[in-house]
């Protein structure tokens, strides 16, 4: 397919999610459907195109004054590509299978029309009823925060520790063009550009042996900040595909007691398979089984409950811009009486002197910082561990951490343009001795 046949395409399957209000990947799957005699990299091309689309979703159709598939696919080419307008017409020149020639309303749009004076959730891309939320998040500084979560995150792998090193792991991924990440001491980093394919990284040999698992540099420190050791008696209450277990294993370095459990067992399917591939050998997965608490017998004695808790997913917009247009006000309620309750679950099952580490893939304040104010304020046998402490785990690289990072009272919230990461929120929450 030609550049100007990609860009087609990519206004036709937006246009499928405008009509038929379906997810991205389902119109994409099923445009791939009716088009088999696009390739593999034609295929790749197209989604780029409509998820960087989606990313830019409202700035694109600000610059292009008109809210159409055509203009916001247009739109992006300048905003998110840098492409000018006579390099646009390039592509857009009538013959078979590219898109129409450009108006001169649309030329002159990409010539001059730029987001300065855009109100925030334009000029942000974010939707405008969340713009309270980024308000009592970030202040002043909601639009560049929110710019920066609707740009194209890197490919970020965590070295698995049981079964590699990161010096050794790196090598054997140069040529995919990896590098140390910044903070994370098992973290590489694929930086992808605007078109670039993601990676096969599944069939690299260093993957298939267990040696690096994909995840974000930021959920990477969540689980460092949890500050697990070896010999400890460790819960992941909300595992689901069990990313953060794994991290979490290698951290005891295969020894103690590890149990990885989560409230919806099909979540849990994927977790046995990356448990035996990355080599861990004190992980016991407890599926729940109707009514019955699979952690009963557990009361009183975890060294550490760790809780990836249910949450808007905000922080992670970057490498799912189709989830921010499809969220709803009623989907922050539920999340929110969703993490009150495995809050509470989770004080019967540390010991004195034991901790809850919450974690949160969300930006929104109502999830982080509220939440945990929420709970100190039900259980006032807990309390906030400072932000230096925290971060302590990063050692050497904790001052200029904390120079970057949000801070707060109740935990520490990263963010794509502050520590490069996807959005996460981490507090620590230790139970009294006494």
């Amino acid at each position: 397919m030609t550049p100007g046949a990609r860009l087609a395409a990519a206004i036709e399957v937006i246009s499928a999610i405008d009509a038929q209000r379906v997810p991205a990947a389902k119109a994409l799957k099923d445009w791939g459907t009716a088009h088999r005699f696009a390739g593999s990299g034609d295929r790749a091309a197209i989604s780029g195109l409509v998820f960087d689309v989606l990313r830019r979703k409202a700035s694109s159709a600000w610059i292009m004054d008109a809210d159409t598939p055509r203009a916001r696919v247009f739109g992006m080419m300048r905003l998110e590509r840098g492409f000018s307008a006579e390099a646009l017409a390039a592509l857009c020149d009538g013959s078979r299978f590219a898109p129409d020639t450009l108006t001169p309303a649309e030329r002159h749009a990409l010539t001059v029309r730029t987001v300065e004076g855009a109100p925030a959730p334009v000029a942000g891309d974010y939707p405008e009823w969340l713009d309270g939320h980024f308000t009592e998040a970030f202040g002043e500084a909601r639009v560049a925060e929110t710019a920066a979560m609707a740009r194209r995150a890197p490919l970020d792998l965590r070295v698995n520790t049981l079964k590699s090193r990161r010096e050794k792991a790196l090598a054997s991924l140069t040529h995919l063009g990896a590098t140390p990440t910044p903070w994370s001491p098992w973290g590489l980093r694929i930086k992808l550009g605007a078109d670039a394919r993601n990676p096969g990284i599944h069939a690299e040999e260093e993957f298939v042996k267990g040696g690096v698992e994909v995840q974000d540099e930021g959920s990477q420190l969540a689980a460092l900040f949890s500050a697990a050791k070896a010999g400890e008696q460790v819960i992941d209450l909300c595992a689901g595909a069990g990313g953060k277990t794994l991290a979490l294993a290698a951290m005891m370095q295969g020894r103690g007691r590890l149990i990885a459990t989560d409230d919806d067992k099909r979540q849990l399917a994927p977790i046995f398979e990356r448990l035996s591939r990355a080599g861990v050998h004190n992980a016991e997965v407890r599926a729940p089984k109707g009514a019955a608490d699979p952690l009963a017998d557990i009361r009183g004695s975890a060294d550490l409950v760790l809780i990836d808790a249910p949450c808007t997913g905000t922080g992670t917009w970057r490498r799912n811009p189709d989830a921010k247009w499809r969220i709803r006000p009623g989907a922050l309620a539920v999340r929110l009486k969703a993490q009150a309750e495995v809050l509470d679950r989770a004080v019967a099952l540390v010991k004195p002197g034991g901790r809850i580490v919450y974690v949160t893939c969300s930006v929104l304040p109502a999830e982080n910082n509220a939440q945990v104010r929420a709970f100190l304020s039900r259980q006032p046998g807990f309390s906030a561990a400072p932000s230096a402490q925290v971060a302590g785990p990063l050692w050497d690289k904790s001052e200029n951490f904390l120079k970057v990072v949000l801070q707060s009272p109740e935990g520490l919230l990263m963010t794509p343009r502050r520590t490069g990461t996807d959005g996460f929120f981490v507090a620590v929450l230790t139970r009294n001795s006494g």
